[in-house]
């Protein structure tokens, strides 16, 4: 989840019908008159959530718009979830049709804001999320065959977005004939490393934003509902090559190959050590390029700018990675002084 907070009045207009309605459900549902919806952090969608309290017991709202955000791949996966030994939220009530749900309330402290306010605990933090993405790839064997594949034109959508919304809309950027080829280049590329992985049951948003502290064995994961099969790395990428938080490079090739290691050791299909390693940083240009699109489309087209000052670090991970993968140099090279450049000049009112 996004860290976007507000007051009750800013979500919760006089005019709100779906909270109106929200509000209606819960009276139904809840065996005592509950509080007022109180907005909390919500995602980066159509979905909306509020803490609200029934006596004294605190639960989370979901407002998820049917036409927009169907609630069943959600409900569905967080019971796989929760089958598999994660800590998904418990769905205490659901109207898919109206759009409801009734979750179990995590609180609101995020693996991010732990690390920010207690940088100590990132390794035993980090240590319980690789050990939940262990279990993830494991038990998910026995539903990954039930989800979306991730497939080519899933990934060339998701690429797309970085010429689309980030280079043409956000920064006003004309590419040149070799440029365009470049990119052309690296989208083909990433695709086909990405289809040659192992594949596994993948969250395809495992970060410090939806990993939350909970008490008990942890993390409290959140934002499952796109759920994919898909390539072994894409969720250990989302983890330790975060668009929201930047951990040690040392520390990460190490978690890397002990993460490797151990899915091997469970039996999962995992290439040799070296191939994962580039697997991994493959794959870390894929999802940094759709996030970079998506944080400008958030702008652009939700009005949500919040996200456009991770931009940079989540860019910076590709010119990085050129230091590991030499064939991405050329691409690197176009975002370190093409692409970074203009950022910093680009008016995030446009």
């Amino acid at each position: 989840m996004a860290q976007f907070m507000g007051t009750f009045n800013e979500a919760a207009s006089a005019d709100d019908v779906r909270l109106d309605g929200a509000v209606r459900w819960l009276g139904s549902v809840l065996p005592v008159t509950p509080s007022m919806p109180v907005p909390v952090a919500g995602d980066a969608s159509f979905r909306r959530y509020f803490r609200v309290r029934a006596g004294p017991r605190s639960f989370v709202l979901m407002d998820a718009p049917p036409d927009r955000e169907p609630l069943q791949p959600f409900v569905r996966v967080a019971g796989w979830l929760r089958g598999f030994g994660l800590r998904a939220p418990h769905v205490h009530a659901c109207n898919p049709e109206l759009g409801y749900a009734l979750l179990e309330d995590f609180g609101d402290t995020s693996y991010l804001d732990a690390v920010g306010r207690q940088p100590a605990h990132t390794t035993a933090l980090y240590g319980d999320a690789l050990t939940a993405l262990l279990r993830l790839a494991v038990a998910g064997r026995t539903h990954q065959h039930e989800l979306p594949p991730y497939d080519l034109a899933l990934l060339e959508r998701e690429i797309d977005l970085f010429p689309e919304w980030l280079l043409e809309r956000h920064l006003g950027l004309m590419l040149s004939a070799a440029e365009r080829a470049v990119v052309d280049a690296l989208r083909a590329t990433l695709c086909t490393r990405a289809l040659e992985q192992p594949r596994v049951f993948v969250h395809r948003d495992f970060h410090s934003r939806n990993l939350m502290v909970v008490d008990g064995e942890g993390p409290g994961v959140l934002d499952f509902q796109d759920a994919v099969e898909g390539p072994v790395t894409y969720d250990l990428v989302s983890l330790l090559k975060d668009c929201y938080l930047h951990l040690p490079e040392d520390t990460v090739t190490a978690w890397v190959a002990a993460h490797r290691d151990a899915l091997a050791d469970a039996g999962v299909d995992v290439p040799p050590a070296a191939r994962f390693m580039e697997d991994f940083h493959w794959m870390g240009v894929q999802r940094h390029l759709k996030a970079a699109g998506i944080f400008a489309r958030l702008w652009h087209r939700d009005g949500k700018p919040g996200y456009l000052g991770d931009v940079p670090r989540t860019l910076g991970y590709i010119v990085d990675a050129a230091g590991a993968i030499p064939a991405l140099e050329p691409f690197a090279d176009f975002v370190e002084t093409r692409v970074l450049p203009a950022l910093g000049r680009a008016d995030p009112r446009q």
